[in-house]
């Protein structure tokens, strides 16, 4: 019996071995060699659900987890607005605040240029902006903040309550820095971005610093599997 133990380890690493190599070769073009293998792991598998095996550059959720779902909120032009507002759509959600030195205008800007780079397909996607930052993003000044990146962009606030609920949906963190020298204050947030299926649940999380082609390939691996 532990022969025979023995020897099915080492079928099984002899297997992942040739899993990582065969990913070391056949890797996509900036696609890390871990990406690469787990996208492979996948294939083996099989199909999860609805939703298509992980693409480069995005985060595999565990099985079981679900992020998304129901959101009361305000848009940037002072509508209340729910999850049944943007029923059948996809979206692509950003979690951030408009007064981000650096992290969210950029991620912000990747994602306006992914939608460029979709062409025709992106009239399927609505790219959505969510602030963590309540207490000074406010309709008015969201709405401007938005129409830098682009014209369909919507921008999402509410109160503390509000936000904080939509945020545990989606898991993502976020904190008001303190400051004691009565400075504007920041927020620390995480900074993923999250491709959403028309019955409102996250199908992709694709990692920070997503570059546009990477979040578009996400999109389009999503739009091919239905």
């Amino acid at each position: 019996m532990l022969r025979l133990i023995r020897y099915l380890l080492i079928v099984v690493i002899l297997c992942l071995g040739g899993l990582w190599g065969a990913a070391w070769l056949w890797r996509e073009p900036d696609e890390s060699v871990a990406d690469a293998f787990v996208r492979r792991v996948a294939g083996f598998a099989g199909p999860q659900g609805t939703s298509a095996p992980p693409a480069p550059g995005t985060v595999a959720m565990p099985p079981g987890v679900k992020l998304g779902g129901a959101f009361s909120l305000v848009d940037n032009t002072g509508k209340n607005v729910t999850e049944k507002d943007f029923a059948g759509r996809w979206l692509v959600v950003y979690f951030g605040y408009s007064f981000c030195p650096d992290v969210c205008p950029t991620e912000l800007g990747n994602i306006a240029a992914a939608m460029d780079e979709l062409g025709p397909q992106s009239e399927k996607i609505t790219p959505v902006f969510i602030s963590v930052d309540p207490e000074r993003d406010r309709p008015a000044n969201l709405n401007e903040y938005v129409a830098l990146f682009h014209p369909r962009l919507v921008g999402l606030t509410g109160s503390i309550e509000q936000v904080t609920e939509v945020a545990r949906r989606y898991r993502v963190y976020f904190r008001k820095e303190t400051r004691t020298d009565n400075a504007d204050y920041l927020m620390d947030h995480s900074s993923f971005i999250y491709l959403v299926g028309p019955d409102g649940m996250v199908k992709t999380v694709l990692r920070p610093q997503s570059s546009p082609e990477t979040i578009a390939g996400a999109v389009r691996a999503q739009l091919r599997n239905l």
